[in-house]
């Protein structure tokens, strides 16, 4: 199998229960860690690895955690994929030293790039406590992912490369995908899908 048709079994198989409990929103969500347990076993049987590496990026003078992961086909090692997710540092928090709002920001974006990776739907985490989206199939909670911000950043990443992604970069006057505000990325997805599916 080649990395893409190994990606799709673990996305189909893999289980990740919401093991933690908000009591103030009476809510059940899912940690970076309840992702990370989950997925072992699944990555292991399909040998595939993946590393998360974290860096702060600066957005409009604003420090974000970009979390980005890089998953590995152990059976070939030149195929992989990788997928971005961004969190913003609170300038404070509080109850929190910086290391703290740092390391917060840090497993939010690490959690929802594993979101976008594995496909695993958050409609009712942290960030969406109300209960909207009770009531939505699978496949619109999907859609609800890929038409948000990083949705959209990753399929401009997968479908968007080369000399086309850097002249579509130029065109928006940003350097990277998360640079472009969310404005930007709805015309970018709307001008390429448009095309792709014309």
């Amino acid at each position: 199998m080649n990395i893409y048709e190994k990606l799709l079994n673990v996305q189909t198989e893999l289980k990740a229960p919401k093991g933690q409990f908000n009591a103030f929103g009476k809510y059940k969500y899912r940690s970076c860690e309840d992702i990370l347990e989950a997925l072992k076993p699944v990555l292991n049987k399909y040998k595939l690895t993946f590393f998360i590496n974290d860096e702060i990026v600066e957005v409009n003078n604003r420090n974000y955690v970009k979390a980005t992961i890089t998953i590995i086909n152990i059976e070939k090692p030149d195929e992989q994929i990788q997928t971005s997710a961004l969190a913003r540092e609170e300038e404070t928090k509080k109850g929190m030293d910086g290391s703290q709002i740092t390391g917060a920001s840090s497993s939010y974006a690490r959690k929802y790039a594993l979101n976008g990776m594995f496909m695993i739907d958050d409609t009712k985490d942290s960030d969406s406590t109300n209960t909207h989206g009770k009531d939505k199939t699978e496949q619109e909670k999907v859609q609800d992912f890929l038409n948000s911000r990083n949705g959209m950043i990753e399929k401009l990443s997968e479908y968007v490369k080369g000399d086309k992604l850097e002249r579509m970069l130029k065109n928006y006057g940003v350097k990277e995908l998360f640079e472009m505000k969310d404005e930007q990325l709805k015309d970018a997805c709307k001008k390429i899908f448009d095309k792709k599916v014309s």
